[in-house]
């Protein structure tokens, strides 16, 4: 039996790789012999003069040569040397050589002895079908790569029964294990076999390897980058590897996150290095599923001096930006853009005036942060330069708003039309500027040049977008062209989802009432109560803040809409109904009041 194998290489002056001596058994031997008999093209000597030198049997023999001509970077040969040895047979025989370990009759140091030796001998012959499948894989034999570092896997299960113990094994054993459960899905991928890849993966991590922390981390990191970017859906894991009370990913965004959020555990506890692509990816996967909050968590969490304080900053804005805490964002950015800090990031200086354009008590704050980064552009900065330019008109527009003159207010206005304009030869394809321009031309009460911009986004966007829609519609309905305003508005129900016509209907409601058609109008409401109705089933009655959107119906202010229809037209009975109705909804409130007076 093999007790000890160990090869010394040295480079020479050409750089090629040249192996100095193997030792075996107690005994070393020179290799200089050996290779010059496997550049002649023979074999079976190379072979016996290992098995005279080291006292080794022909699998063992074969084995190391293999080894010698893949160092050699002799791939062919090394290939053609291991297909001459049944390794699977050699395998089988290990076999009961682990089985004894367990045997009642066997004293204890015996039994450590005689499984040392076997280990060493399993660790020979696995390590040769390990190099086999490498060897095949630099030729692009793939699929049959693959195979052999299965059967490699399958040797392991058998001989010390399901895997590898967590005990101490062999290194020598431990490390060819270790590869190739590393390399089984990676051949896989390679041969675009992705289903096949998936079940390796899972099998890398589910079974019993005894893998160390550096080596399971980067097969997390792999299976999770497989999971988001390989278009490949993924089933879940089976029944069988389950546990009760489990949490069990029902796709791959969460099945990646799982094993991205491990990994940033593993990080945080020390058990691996700190890799920064990993929180890329744990970036992309939660942004796709809008869970900005989740990821300004985990960045909470990340030790001190992983990040710069002003990225960590930046970044946590982001995502609370992203989560609607815009006031959280917000003081993270004042930290970042102090006058000791970073004070001319453009991305920082661009989000927050964003952030300030959405509130008309921040417009001015804003106002101060656009100027800032326009001056901060270069000449090259063009993108840059006409954001600048949006969110300086953005937060001059929204500043108008809390103005207490008329003529401040006007002057406002007329530089925010003015900035949003001169952002366009910047910005000539984006479209949100085309409806911003609208919406402000709209305020500017010019409803001809509103028009056009509204009917350009809608073209541009094909009508997939609803804001469009409803910004042509009110603008219709300012021109008192209700009978195109209602079209439009029915054209938009068309192509729009049931679950998001909301707002369409509300607008469709209060054109009926601008044309004096009161039970038109209270036909409309009541479609609008069935959505709402089927919303507040569907989000419950009080929705968190990041359920809230735009397109969900408040039910209270349609029944107090219908109630306020009914009294117009002195149907009071049914006015009190729909009062009712709203009361069980929220019984203190100033519309209610209003209503039952009017009532």
């Amino acid at each position: 039996m093999v007790q000890m194998l160990r090869s010394r290489s040295t480079t020479d002056s050409e750089g090629e790789l040249s192996v100095g001596e193997v030792r075996a058994n107690g005994l070393c031997m020179k290799t200089t012999e050996v290779e010059a008999k496997l550049d002649e093209g023979n074999i079976e000597e190379a072979e016996s003069s290992l098995r005279e030198g080291l006292s080794l049997n022909f699998e063992e023999a074969r084995a190391l040569l293999g080894r010698l001509e893949y160092q050699r970077g002799n791939v062919e040969g090394a290939l053609r040397v291991f297909d001459g040895i049944d390794l699977q047979a050699a395998i089988q025989r290990l076999q009961p050589s682990f089985s004894e370990r367990s045997h009642p009759r066997k004293g204890r140091s015996r039994i450590e002895s005689f499984i040392t030796v076997s280990q060493h001998a399993a660790g020979l012959v696995l390590e040769a079908i390990y190099l086999k499948a490498k060897s095949l894989q630099k030729l692009g034999r793939l699929t049959e790569a693959a195979h052999e570092c299965k059967s490699v896997l399958d040797a392991v299960e058998r001989i010390f029964h399901h895997g590898i113990p967590n005990v101490q094994v062999d290194s020598k054993l431990q490390e060819t294990v270790s590869q190739a459960v590393e390399l089984f899905p990676e051949l896989w991928k390679q041969a675009g076999c992705y289903h096949e890849a998936m079940s390796a993966y899972r099998r890398a991590l589910l079974s019993q390897w005894n893998l160390d922390n550096d080596c399971c981390a980067r097969i997390q990191k792999g299976f999770a980058v497989f999971l988001l970017y390989s278009g490949v859906e993924a089933a879940p894991p089976s029944l069988a590897v389950q546990m009760d009370g489990s949490y069990v990913p029902r796709n791959n965004l969460e099945e990646a996150i799982l094993l991205l959020m491990i990994l940033l555990k593993k990080f945080y506890l020390g058990k691996t290095k700190w890799d920064p692509s990993v929180m890329e990816h744990l970036t992309f996967a939660l942004s796709l599923c809008s869970q900005t909050s989740v990821l300004a968590k985990q960045l909470e969490e990340v030790m001190p001096g992983v990040f710069h304080r002003v990225d960590r900053w930046i970044t946590l804005a982001l995502c609370y930006s992203g989560a609607g805490q815009s006031s959280t964002s917000l003081n993270l950015l004042r930290k970042s853009l102090h006058k000791h800090e970073r004070p001319y990031d453009l991305m920082a200086l661009l989000l927050a005036a964003k952030i300030c354009s959405e509130d008309s008590l921040l417009a001015a704050e804003g106002v101060g942060y656009a100027q800032r980064a326009i001056s901060n552009t270069q000449g090259t900065d063009h993108h840059f330069k006409g954001v600048g330019l949006r969110m300086l008109g953005l937060c001059l527009a929204k500043q108008s708003k809390a103005s207490l003159s008329d003529a401040e207010r006007a002057c406002l206005q007329s530089e925010a039309l003015k900035k949003l304009n001169e952002a366009v030869p910047f910005e000539c394809d984006n479209l949100d500027l085309i409806f911003e321009l609208g919406v402000q031309y709209a305020e500017h009460r010019n409803l001809n040049v509103a028009l056009r911009y509204a009917k350009q986004f809608i073209d541009a966007t094909g009508g997939s977008t609803l804001k469009g829609w409803r910004l042509l519609v009110m603008i219709l309905s300012a021109q008192q062209r209700f009978s195109e305003a209602e079209a439009v508005t029915d054209a938009a129900l068309n192509v729009t989802a049931k679950w998001e016509q909301g707002s369409l209907l509300r607008l469709k409601a209060k054109l009926k009432i601008s044309e004096s058609l009161p039970m038109d109008a209270i036909e409309t409401f009541c479609s609008l109560l069935a959505l709402a109705q089927a919303q507040r089933k569907s989000l419950g009655p009080r929705p968190s803040v990041h359920q809230v959107d735009d397109d969900r119906v408040n039910e209270f202010e349609v029944w107090c809409g219908v109630a306020t229809l009914y009294s117009s037209l002195s149907h009071w009975r049914d006015a009190e109904i729909c009062l009712g109705k709203a009361r069980e909804l929220k019984e203190y409130s100033v519309e209610l009041l209003h209503a039952e007076g009017k009532t």
